[in-house]
């Protein structure tokens, strides 16, 4: 496919500057609300991989400083680490839970229907503030968004889940050592990844594992086995 516009929509997506209604518009110029496949109790705001928004808008969204459009992608470590908590409630019920690195929104969703009492969902992509609001919307749930590295902070938070985030090894490196001390004074650091060039090789036990389908265009397969982590 060409890259280019959706058919029929010769100035769909256009951003040129951003603000919490030019963001929305985007969105949902964009994407379609649909279930991700693997957690199908929940409703996101997902691009419809037919118009290659990830190529035309990486380029788009550069040009005004943005980072690609993450959050309009259910990742499989995301897909798995949501499917985990709403079949083990227990894990965040009644809790104080920290979505990191939320992209869509999906796993801080997930949290409030098992029944945390606080979900808060960090993400330092701007776009994330209002596509995590309209999922939640859509949803019928309430979190609570942050929007600056919280990397080496600690708000006292009783659960952190971490879906999808060690991609990258100069972000793993500065993870390691927070997770860990956040897992030392009490906190439960639950990840879902889907086999990852970074996840740690000790200190994790695994929870569950899943076969999740993905999105072709930007993974290696069309279903990736993710593990659900515990780190230890």
């Amino acid at each position: 496919m060409e890259r280019g516009l959706p058919h029929g929509r010769p100035d769909a997506g256009s951003v040129t500057a951003l603000t919490p209604n030019s963001a929305k518009n985007f969105i949902l110029d964009n994407t379609a609300l649909m279930a991700p496949p693997h957690v199908p109790e929940i409703l996101l705001h997902l691009a419809d991989e037919a118009h290659d928004l990830w190529q035309r808008t990486e380029d788009e969204l550069a040009e005004i400083g943005l980072p690609p459009p993450f959050w309009a992608f259910a990742w499989a470590g995301g897909q798995g680490l949501a499917r985990y908590i709403l079949d083990n409630p227990s894990d965040v019920h009644g809790k104080r839970v920290l979505d990191f690195a939320s992209g869509s929104g999906l796993v801080a969703i997930a949290a409030v229907k098992a029944g945390a009492a606080e979900v808060i969902a960090a993400d330092i992509d701007p776009f994330c503030a209002t596509a995590i609001r309209l999922n939640a919307e859509a949803n019928g749930v309430g979190i609570t968004f942050l929007g600056s590295d919280c990397i080496g902070t600690n708000a006292g938070w009783d659960v952190v889940l971490a879906g999808d985030v060690f991609y990258d090894r100069s972000f793993a490196d500065r993870l390691m050592p927070w997770f860990a001390t956040l897992k030392s004074r009490g906190a439960d650091i639950l990840v879902g990844d889907p086999g990852r060039s970074y996840l740690p090789k000790t200190g994790l036990e695994p929870l569950a594992v899943y076969e999740v389908a993905v999105t072709r265009a930007l993974e290696d397969s069309l279903v990736k086995r993710t593990t659900v982590w515990r780190f230890a």
